[in-house]
């Protein structure tokens, strides 16, 4: 799978559909995950959704799709990452919707830089201080402002020491990109001057009926 992927950059061309972007933004992306579509629709789909596998489900025995999600998340990353960018940059996961202290606080992404940079930095420098509704989970009205997760992001000074050269920030998807704002905000007010750049496992995209529907997608 590997051979045949690669990371795109978010550019001029497909920024209008991530609404919270900047052109400014180094962006990269390896796949695309069909918003309003189930698991069935896509290899891309089915891997999404198994990876946002909660887990209070870890007792079923479906969760190893879970694990083997995570798995080929690293995998896929670490074979398209630039090597050289790696070894200096300091990974830093984007944190669960949920507190740590919550039955469904996920690190799958924390396992995932892991992967990406098993001997490299990956250090989770922002915690999130109260649990929120999950972005693929929220319905209409209810999704997550920049506003929102600047008021739950705190810097971890433990582990802001040393001042990272390089700044990856990690997540799965990329939906509009208030997650990215957010994080890339703190960390750039926390380290001024030093590159940030975005490595997302899939972009969010909408089926061709609701690109072509004269009232557009609906967002949810």
């Amino acid at each position: 799978m590997a051979n045949e992927i690669r990371l795109t950059k978010i550019d001029a061309t497909n920024i209008g559909e991530h609404s919270h972007l900047l052109l400014s933004d180094e962006c990269y992306f390896l796949f695309e995950y069909t918003s309003h579509k189930n698991y069935t629709f896509s290899k891309t789909n089915s891997l999404i959704s198994n990876l946002k596998k909660k887990p209070s489900t870890a007792h079923t025995p479906a969760y190893k799709y879970k694990r083997q999600a995570i798995r080929e998340c690293g995998d896929a990353l670490r074979a398209t990452t630039n090597p050289d960018w790696l070894s200096a940059a300091t990974l830093v996961p984007v944190p669960c919707s949920k507190a740590a202290d919550h039955p469904d606080f996920d690190d799958r992404i924390v396992q995932i830089c892991r992967l990406l940079s098993p001997i490299g930095d990956v250090r989770s420098i922002i915690r999130q201080t109260a649990s929120m509704t999950a972005a693929h989970e929220a319905g209409s009205g209810e999704r997550i402002t920049i506003e929102e997760l600047l008021a739950a992001y705190r810097v971890d000074e433990t582990l802001a020491v040393p001042a990272p050269k390089s700044i990856g920030i990690v997540d799965d998807v990329l939906t509009s990109g208030t997650h990215f704002r957010a994080m890339s905000t703190v960390l750039a007010n926390r380290f001024p001057g030093v590159p940030i750049v975005g490595l997302f496992i899939a972009r969010r995209v909408f089926p061709e009926e609701e690109r072509l529907s004269p009232f557009g997608p609906i967002e949810f």
